[in-house]
């Protein structure tokens, strides 16, 4: 299933009913008294949160969703049925703007429900008309017409902790190793075309697409998924110890991220040395040292050796409990 994280859909509340002319019979009497009754209001539209991040999928070929119609008002005063409402899940950390208004809506929590269009009200019956002066009314009204707009919706996705460097970095390789996620890895760069979360113990983690330079600016493929780091806690910068300058792998997907935006700057940031199995002891320990210079918050695994793997889950898992 591909990744969708946003779409463009027109959205319309549904319109009221129409009151209607009807007329009470009653057996042995001649006076017809009016019995028209008011219709139904049109269906609200809702966005709520979902905890499935490929929620948006669903809407993928569809441009646009319409709140039921309020139902005419009956005979014998009956009134109309009110429309059903139109409920469109979205994955939390969505933003819904209007782009007739302007308007955004962020969806943090799983629920939460809120109402961005109004159903037009029904009309009323021509027993509405009635009174002293107007016994045998002969008029009703029309439903009134449903909000509706054209909608942007985006997914940011809200996680505990993502995985952002360079591509080969290893980050997938490590979310398999930390969950059950089973994101795809190969030899090659970029093989991560979409973010991809895995839970560990509650915590949700995410793989960011793999960065290159110029990324903030629209090169290579992580610059669509840099929106997704801003909505996460913890930022795990991933840095192969393939790289033997540490400090200048690092500075570069700094660079990114503060050109991105001052606030994934400003997040907490761990530095984490992957394929320590590639490098012996003594070097693990001078690039462990360097790596401190840049950031005193430095953690180091290799996916193949199991004991590294579960000291780094615990130890990831006491920080993200902070």
């Amino acid at each position: 299933m591909a990744f969708v994280d946003e779409i463009n859909i027109r959205l319309k509340a549904g319109d009221g009913g129409d009151g209607v002319v009807r007329w009470m019979h009653e057996r042995g009497k001649e006076f017809m008294g009016p019995a028209g009754g008011n219709a139904g209001h049109g269906g609200n539209v809702f966005i709520e949160g979902v905890r499935d991040i490929g929620a948006l999928f669903a809407f993928r070929n569809i441009k646009t969703l319409e709140a039921e119609r309020g139902r005419d008002g009956g005979r014998d005063s009956m009134y109309g049925r009110a429309g059903d409402d139109l409920i469109v899940k979205i994955p939390i950390g969505s933003v819904v703007k209007n782009l007739d208004t302007g308007m955004e809506i962020e969806i943090l929590k799983e629920g939460e429900r809120v109402q961005i269009l109004r159903g037009g009200g029904g009309g009323f019956g021509n027993e509405h008309f009635k009174s002293s002066t107007n016994i045998v009314p002969e008029q009703s009204t029309k439903g009134k017409i449903g909000d509706g707009a054209d909608f942007h919706i985006e997914l940011r996705l809200l996680v505990d902790a993502g995985f952002a460097g360079f591509p080969n970095a290893g980050k997938s390789s490590l979310l398999n190793a930390l969950t059950n996620a089973k994101a795809k890895v190969a030899s090659y760069q970029f093989t991560t075309l979409e973010p991809n979360l895995g839970d560990m113990y509650g915590f949700i983690l995410a793989d960011i697409p793999g960065l290159i330079e110029g990324a903030s600016e629209g090169k290579g493929l992580g610059h669509k998924f840099l929106r997704h780091i801003a909505r996460t806690k913890t930022i795990l910068h991933c840095i192969s110890l393939e790289n033997e300058d540490i400090a200048a792998a690092y500075k570069t997907i700094r660079a990114e991220l503060e050109a991105h935006s001052p606030e994934l700057a400003a997040k907490k940031e761990i530095i984490v040395l992957t394929k320590t199995d590639l490098v012996d002891e003594k070097i693990l320990k001078t690039r462990i040292k360097e790596a401190k210079k840049l950031n005193p918050d430095v953690m180091y695994v290799s996916i193949i050796d199991d004991e590294q793997v579960k000291e780094f889950r615990d130890n990831l898992i006491k920080t993200l409990r902070v």
